[in-house]
């Protein structure tokens, strides 16, 4: 193999304005029951739960935390505490959250392709799923 002739340090540094921008909120953009869902799947194919509550979180806040942590029966304070994320989050409570959010898991074959690309990159420990 040749060796790469790539340096960082000669990578030209940009000088940008970004005093008129903002922070970008997907909750913004969540205003339908169709755009919630479809921000969700692609967030779990990911194969990364603390995504998935970045996600959820983002919904929430779209919806309304106090009414969301309402229609999934718990406090605020325990709903910001799941959504923070960081911890281990029960199934219960995740389904809880989502049938709050008005969406629902649901389960599909995987693409062959799609699924030899999620076996190459995410092997598991051998015997578990």
């Amino acid at each position: 193999m040749t060796e790469s002739k790539f340096k960082p340090e000669d990578m030209p540094v940009l000088d940008l304005d970004t005093s008129g921008t903002s922070v970008y909120e997907a909750s913004r953009f969540l205003d339908s029951p169709e755009t919630i869902s479809a921000y969700l799947a692609q967030s779990m194919q990911s194969h990364d739960p603390q995504l998935l509550m970045k996600a959820l979180a983002e919904v929430a806040k779209a919806q309304g935390v106090n009414k969301v942590a309402e229609a999934a029966g718990v406090n605020r304070e325990s709903l910001y505490k799941t959504l923070k994320g960081g911890s281990k989050t029960r199934y219960e409570t995740v389904q809880k959250l989502m049938l709050a959010l008005g969406v629902e898991l649901t389960v599909q074959p995987i693409a062959a392709a799609r699924l030899k690309r999620t076996v190459r990159t995410k092997p598991s420990a051998p015997g578990k799923l």
